[in-house]
Protein backbone atom coordinates (compact mmCIF):
# COMPACT_ATOMS: atom_id res chain seq x y z
CA UNK A 1 0.00 0.00 0.00
CA UNK A 2 3.25 2.09 -0.33
CA UNK A 3 1.65 4.06 -3.63
CA UNK A 4 -1.17 5.69 -0.79
CA UNK A 5 1.45 7.75 1.34
CA UNK A 6 1.58 10.91 -1.01
CA UNK A 7 -1.56 12.87 -0.26
CA UNK A 8 -1.88 13.41 -4.39
CA UNK A 9 -1.81 10.30 -4.87
CA UNK A 10 -4.19 9.16 -2.14
CA UNK A 11 -6.83 11.44 -3.34
CA UNK A 12 -6.94 10.02 -7.07
CA UNK A 13 -6.60 6.87 -6.37
CA UNK A 14 -8.88 6.45 -2.96
CA UNK A 15 -10.60 9.59 -1.88
CA UNK A 16 -11.84 10.48 -4.99
CA UNK A 17 -13.35 7.28 -6.27
CA UNK A 18 -15.10 6.96 -2.92
CA UNK A 19 -16.56 10.14 -3.14
CA UNK A 20 -17.81 9.27 -6.67
CA UNK A 21 -19.31 6.14 -5.24
CA UNK A 22 -21.22 7.82 -2.41
CA UNK A 23 -22.52 10.30 -4.67
CA UNK A 24 -24.06 7.93 -6.87
CA UNK A 25 -25.46 5.88 -3.86
CA UNK A 26 -26.93 8.52 -2.01
CA UNK A 27 -28.09 11.07 -4.60
CA UNK A 28 -31.32 8.99 -5.39
CA UNK A 29 -32.53 9.04 -1.75
CA UNK A 30 -31.26 12.77 -1.71
CA UNK A 31 -33.58 13.37 -4.98
CA UNK A 32 -36.80 11.49 -3.46
CA UNK A 33 -36.31 13.42 -0.31
CA UNK A 34 -36.57 16.49 -1.78
CA UNK A 35 -39.15 15.88 -4.01
CA UNK A 36 -41.46 14.69 -1.17
CA UNK A 37 -41.44 18.03 0.15
CA UNK A 38 -41.17 20.43 -2.85
CA UNK A 39 -44.97 21.73 -3.73
CA UNK A 40 -46.30 21.27 -6.85
CA UNK A 41 -45.61 24.24 -8.99
CA UNK A 42 -42.02 23.62 -8.31
CA UNK A 43 -41.52 20.05 -9.54
CA UNK A 44 -41.72 20.95 -12.94
CA UNK A 45 -40.80 24.79 -13.37
CA UNK A 46 -37.10 24.70 -13.50
CA UNK A 47 -36.58 28.12 -14.83
CA UNK A 48 -37.38 29.90 -11.51
CA UNK A 49 -36.43 27.05 -8.89
CA UNK A 50 -33.43 24.90 -8.78
CA UNK A 51 -34.30 21.00 -9.26
CA UNK A 52 -32.17 20.26 -6.57
CA UNK A 53 -33.39 22.29 -3.83
CA UNK A 54 -36.37 23.20 -2.35
CA UNK A 55 -37.87 26.79 -1.65
CA UNK A 56 -40.83 26.61 0.85
CA UNK A 57 -40.91 22.82 1.53
CA UNK A 58 -44.58 21.53 2.16
CA UNK A 59 -45.61 17.87 4.30
CA UNK A 60 -48.75 18.43 1.74
CA UNK A 61 -47.52 14.82 0.15
CA UNK A 62 -46.43 13.22 3.30
CA UNK A 63 -50.14 13.75 4.55
CA UNK A 64 -51.64 12.90 1.55
CA UNK A 65 -49.77 9.55 1.67
CA UNK A 66 -50.50 8.96 4.90
CA UNK A 67 -54.03 9.75 5.56
CA UNK A 68 -55.60 9.81 2.34
CA UNK A 69 -54.42 6.73 0.54
CA UNK A 70 -53.79 3.14 2.02
CA UNK A 71 -49.93 3.46 2.22
CA UNK A 72 -49.86 2.87 6.44
CA UNK A 73 -52.13 -0.86 5.43
CA UNK A 74 -49.63 -1.45 2.40
CA UNK A 75 -46.66 -0.95 4.79
CA UNK A 76 -48.14 -3.21 7.45
CA UNK A 77 -49.15 -6.16 4.34
CA UNK A 78 -44.93 -5.99 3.13
CA UNK A 79 -43.80 -6.34 6.69
CA UNK A 80 -46.05 -9.16 7.48
CA UNK A 81 -45.42 -11.08 4.33
CA UNK A 82 -41.53 -10.21 4.25
CA UNK A 83 -40.58 -11.69 7.66
CA UNK A 84 -43.10 -14.55 7.53
CA UNK A 85 -41.61 -15.41 4.06
CA UNK A 86 -38.19 -14.87 5.60
CA UNK A 87 -38.05 -17.34 8.14
CA UNK A 88 -40.35 -19.50 6.45
CA UNK A 89 -37.23 -19.82 4.01
CA UNK A 90 -34.43 -19.40 6.71
CA UNK A 91 -35.81 -22.47 8.13
CA UNK A 92 -35.97 -24.86 5.34
CA UNK A 93 -32.28 -23.61 4.18
CA UNK A 94 -31.03 -24.35 7.07
CA UNK A 95 -32.38 -27.92 7.05
CA UNK A 96 -31.43 -28.59 3.33
CA UNK A 97 -27.84 -26.83 3.65
CA UNK A 98 -27.37 -29.11 6.79
CA UNK A 99 -28.19 -32.28 4.74
CA UNK A 100 -26.85 -31.47 1.67
CA UNK A 101 -23.39 -30.24 3.70
CA UNK A 102 -23.40 -32.42 7.03
CA UNK A 103 -25.09 -36.04 5.87
CA UNK A 104 -23.08 -36.42 3.41
CA UNK A 105 -25.28 -38.47 0.84
CA UNK A 106 -24.42 -40.14 -2.41
CA UNK A 107 -24.65 -37.32 -4.87
CA UNK A 108 -25.55 -34.10 -2.22
CA UNK A 109 -23.31 -32.48 -4.31
CA UNK A 110 -25.31 -32.35 -7.60
CA UNK A 111 -28.66 -31.44 -5.41
CA UNK A 112 -26.41 -28.63 -4.33
CA UNK A 113 -25.88 -27.41 -8.11
CA UNK A 114 -29.46 -28.40 -8.85
CA UNK A 115 -31.01 -26.31 -6.10
CA UNK A 116 -28.35 -23.02 -7.12
CA UNK A 117 -29.59 -23.58 -10.45
CA UNK A 118 -33.32 -23.42 -9.57
CA UNK A 119 -32.66 -19.83 -8.57
CA UNK A 120 -31.88 -18.67 -11.87
CA UNK A 121 -34.99 -19.26 -13.42
CA UNK A 122 -36.89 -15.71 -13.78
CA UNK A 123 -39.62 -15.51 -11.43
CA UNK A 124 -41.45 -13.79 -14.71
CA UNK A 125 -41.95 -17.80 -15.93
CA UNK A 126 -43.20 -19.44 -12.82
CA UNK A 127 -45.80 -17.00 -11.89
CA UNK A 128 -48.27 -18.26 -13.90
CA UNK A 129 -48.12 -22.61 -12.89
CA UNK A 130 -48.14 -21.02 -9.43
CA UNK A 131 -50.96 -18.68 -10.35
CA UNK A 132 -53.33 -21.87 -10.98
CA UNK A 133 -52.01 -23.22 -7.46
CA UNK A 134 -52.98 -19.95 -5.71
CA UNK A 135 -56.49 -19.99 -7.35
CA UNK A 136 -56.88 -23.73 -6.89
CA UNK A 137 -56.02 -23.22 -3.12
CA UNK A 138 -58.30 -20.71 -2.86
CA UNK A 139 -55.56 -17.82 -1.44
CA UNK A 140 -55.83 -15.24 -4.23
CA UNK A 141 -55.57 -11.68 -2.87
CA UNK A 142 -54.09 -13.31 0.36
CA UNK A 143 -51.48 -12.44 2.21
CA UNK A 144 -50.79 -16.27 1.78
CA UNK A 145 -50.67 -16.23 -1.59
CA UNK A 146 -47.48 -14.03 -1.03
CA UNK A 147 -46.02 -15.82 1.73
CA UNK A 148 -46.09 -19.41 0.13
CA UNK A 149 -44.79 -18.33 -3.46
CA UNK A 150 -41.85 -15.94 -2.29
CA UNK A 151 -40.08 -18.87 -0.57
CA UNK A 152 -39.54 -20.29 -4.27
CA UNK A 153 -37.09 -17.88 -5.34
CA UNK A 154 -35.61 -17.42 -2.13
CA UNK A 155 -35.33 -20.84 -0.39
CA UNK A 156 -32.62 -21.65 -3.27
CA UNK A 157 -30.14 -18.92 -3.04
CA UNK A 158 -30.30 -18.79 0.74
CA UNK A 159 -29.69 -23.42 0.64
CA UNK A 160 -26.54 -22.12 -1.40
CA UNK A 161 -25.44 -19.20 0.39
CA UNK A 162 -25.51 -21.85 3.84
CA UNK A 163 -23.79 -24.72 2.44
CA UNK A 164 -20.75 -22.74 1.84
CA UNK A 165 -21.04 -21.11 5.20
CA UNK A 166 -21.75 -24.58 6.92
CA UNK A 167 -18.55 -26.46 4.51
CA UNK A 168 -16.41 -23.60 6.79
CA UNK A 169 -17.49 -25.59 9.87
CA UNK A 170 -15.17 -28.07 11.07
CA UNK A 171 -16.05 -31.75 10.97
CA UNK A 172 -14.18 -32.33 14.19
CA UNK A 173 -16.82 -30.78 16.22
CA UNK A 174 -19.50 -32.87 14.81
CA UNK A 175 -17.80 -35.99 14.91
CA UNK A 176 -17.40 -35.24 18.60
CA UNK A 177 -21.04 -34.34 19.23
CA UNK A 178 -22.12 -37.90 17.64
CA UNK A 179 -19.09 -39.77 19.66
CA UNK A 180 -20.83 -38.25 22.88
CA UNK A 181 -24.62 -39.36 21.78
CA UNK A 182 -25.80 -36.09 20.48
CA UNK A 183 -28.41 -36.32 17.62
CA UNK A 184 -28.44 -34.57 14.59
CA UNK A 185 -31.02 -32.50 15.72
CA UNK A 186 -29.15 -31.65 18.44
CA UNK A 187 -25.77 -31.11 16.18
CA UNK A 188 -27.69 -28.61 14.33
CA UNK A 189 -29.45 -26.70 17.26
CA UNK A 190 -26.68 -26.51 19.85
CA UNK A 191 -23.41 -26.52 17.54
CA UNK A 192 -23.87 -25.37 13.66
CA UNK A 193 -26.57 -22.71 14.07
CA UNK A 194 -24.61 -20.87 16.97
CA UNK A 195 -21.60 -21.28 14.64
CA UNK A 196 -23.54 -19.92 11.71
CA UNK A 197 -25.12 -17.03 12.78
CA UNK A 198 -23.48 -14.58 10.54
CA UNK A 199 -24.68 -16.62 7.58
CA UNK A 200 -28.07 -16.99 8.81
CA UNK A 201 -28.03 -12.84 9.52
CA UNK A 202 -26.40 -12.67 5.58
CA UNK A 203 -29.52 -15.25 4.79
CA UNK A 204 -32.28 -13.30 6.11
CA UNK A 205 -31.49 -9.98 4.86
CA UNK A 206 -31.14 -10.88 1.59
CA UNK A 207 -34.79 -12.81 2.23
CA UNK A 208 -36.53 -10.28 3.35
CA UNK A 209 -34.93 -7.51 0.50
CA UNK A 210 -35.71 -9.42 -2.19
CA UNK A 211 -39.61 -9.97 -0.10
CA UNK A 212 -39.77 -6.45 0.47
CA UNK A 213 -39.31 -5.40 -3.00
CA UNK A 214 -40.51 -8.05 -4.81
CA UNK A 215 -43.50 -6.76 -7.40
CA UNK A 216 -44.59 -9.30 -10.03
CA UNK A 217 -46.27 -11.88 -7.52
CA UNK A 218 -47.22 -8.90 -5.66
CA UNK A 219 -49.25 -7.56 -8.65
CA UNK A 220 -50.51 -10.91 -10.08
CA UNK A 221 -51.30 -12.27 -6.84
CA UNK A 222 -53.14 -9.46 -4.91
CA UNK A 223 -55.98 -7.07 -6.31
CA UNK A 224 -57.55 -5.57 -3.53
CA UNK A 225 -56.19 -2.00 -2.43
CA UNK A 226 -56.36 -2.91 1.44
CA UNK A 227 -54.35 -5.71 0.56
CA UNK A 228 -51.53 -4.67 -1.73
CA UNK A 229 -48.14 -4.34 -1.06
CA UNK A 230 -45.46 -1.31 -0.89
CA UNK A 231 -44.32 -1.44 -4.46
CA UNK A 232 -47.07 -2.58 -5.95
CA UNK A 233 -49.66 0.39 -4.09
CA UNK A 234 -47.35 3.00 -4.66
CA UNK A 235 -47.32 2.34 -8.40
CA UNK A 236 -50.76 1.47 -9.45
CA UNK A 237 -52.67 3.88 -6.80
CA UNK A 238 -50.66 7.05 -7.31
CA UNK A 239 -50.62 7.13 -10.65
CA UNK A 240 -53.84 7.80 -12.12
CA UNK A 241 -53.86 8.15 -16.36
CA UNK A 242 -51.13 10.71 -17.34
CA UNK A 243 -51.64 11.52 -13.41
CA UNK A 244 -48.38 11.12 -11.22
CA UNK A 245 -48.28 12.11 -8.00
CA UNK A 246 -44.64 12.63 -8.38
CA UNK A 247 -44.74 14.16 -4.76
CA UNK A 248 -46.28 11.16 -2.99
CA UNK A 249 -44.58 8.76 -5.30
CA UNK A 250 -40.82 9.78 -3.81
CA UNK A 251 -42.18 10.06 -0.34
CA UNK A 252 -43.87 6.11 -0.61
CA UNK A 253 -40.66 5.06 -1.82
CA UNK A 254 -38.16 7.08 0.39
CA UNK A 255 -40.47 5.63 3.51
CA UNK A 256 -40.72 2.19 1.95
CA UNK A 257 -36.86 1.99 1.40
CA UNK A 258 -35.91 2.97 5.17
CA UNK A 259 -36.70 -0.55 7.05
CA UNK A 260 -34.28 -2.10 4.20
CA UNK A 261 -31.68 0.41 4.97
CA UNK A 262 -31.93 0.62 8.77
CA UNK A 263 -31.78 -3.38 8.79
CA UNK A 264 -28.10 -3.29 6.82
CA UNK A 265 -27.09 -0.67 8.40
CA UNK A 266 -27.42 -2.94 11.82
CA UNK A 267 -26.09 -6.24 10.36
CA UNK A 268 -23.69 -5.37 7.50
CA UNK A 269 -20.72 -6.14 9.60
CA UNK A 270 -22.46 -10.10 9.53
CA UNK A 271 -23.24 -9.53 6.13
CA UNK A 272 -20.08 -9.46 4.82
CA UNK A 273 -18.47 -11.79 7.26
CA UNK A 274 -20.97 -14.25 5.56
CA UNK A 275 -20.40 -13.81 2.22
CA UNK A 276 -16.87 -14.09 2.82
CA UNK A 277 -17.25 -17.37 4.62
CA UNK A 278 -19.52 -18.95 2.05
CA UNK A 279 -17.52 -17.84 -1.29
CA UNK A 280 -13.98 -18.66 0.14
CA UNK A 281 -14.09 -22.13 -0.69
Amino acid sequence: MGYLEKLPRRIVVLYLPLAVFVFVLLFPFYWMAITSVKPNHQLTDYDNYSPFWVVEPTLDHIKYLLFETSYPGWLWNTMVIAVASTVLSVVCSVLAAYAIERLRFQGSRMVGVGIFLAYLVPPSILFIPLALLVFKFGIYDTQWALILTYPTFLIPFCTWLLMGYFRSIPFELEECALIDGATRLQILTKIILPLSVPGLISAGIFAFTLSWNEFIYALTFIGSSENKTVPVGVLTELVRSDVYEWGSLMAGALLGSLPVVILYSFFVEHYVSSMTGAVKE
